[in-house]
């Protein structure tokens, strides 16, 4: 069970228990801080090393996500493995995690496909006390938000990544925090010749972001 936060706002607060990641993980299995558990088929928790010199958070699982109970494992995770291969960065040294636990989705007329839902801000309260278990716990020295949820959540509502994208910001999260946007927003553009360019300007903030991890 949840309780409530002092503003008044389910949180998972209560339910992150003290010691170390996988202690984390395993009360996470078991949220109900919000309606979301009732949508997903299971807490999709954040993969990698406990230790992870890089820790990249996206939005919420997707469809094959929630399926496979590990994040970035559908269309937008190929295309950050190939972001991540250009930035001669290896994907199991970087810890993979999202801002909401649990996918959120709908139906669209009568198919059976479940279209993805942008999560609202009462459900992104209530489950980032996970989050920052995870931050805490993994201390990571290069924090990369992956599109304007995960850079909101952390950084302000006010931040922008259309506007700070690749540039690192000054944050007590991370020696190094850096936003670019998620890769899922690459695969909806509009037509081919928009996702070459905005697939070639993600990659390119991934290999800016490998420098800082070379570095760190």
């Amino acid at each position: 069970m949840a309780t409530r936060s002092l503003a008044g706002r389910q949180t998972a607060a209560p339910l992150v228990p003290p010691g170390p990641l996988s202690a984390v993980r395993k009360a996470a299995l078991g949220c109900r801080a919000c309606h979301l558990w009732t949508l997903g088929t299971q807490t999709v928790f954040g993969v990698g090393p406990a230790h992870a010199k890089v820790m990249m958070v996206g939005e919420a699982p997707g469809d094959q996500e929630d399926r496979e109970g590990e994040p970035f494992v559908g269309p937008a995770g190929k295309l950050l493995d190939a972001g991540l291969a250009a930035a001669r960065i290896d994907r199991s040294t970087v810890y993979l995690t999202g801002v909401v636990k649990h996918f959120k989705w709908k139906r669209v007329g009568k198919s059976e496909r479940r279209i993805h839902q942008k999560p609202n801000a009462a459900e992104i309260a209530a489950c980032l006390p996970w989050l920052g278990a995870e931050i805490d716990r993994v201390r990571p020295r290069v924090l990369v938000c992956l599109g304007s949820t995960a850079a909101q959540a952390l950084l302000g509502r006010g931040f922008r990544v259309t506007a700070q994208r690749g540039v690192p910001v000054e944050s007590p999260l991370a020696p190094i925090v850096i936003a670019t946007v998620h890769p899922a927003s690459v695969l909806r553009a509009p037509d081919p010749a928009a996702r070459r360019s905005a697939e070639q300007e993600f990659f390119d903030d991934i290999r800016v972001i490998g420098k800082y991890v070379r570095r760190a």
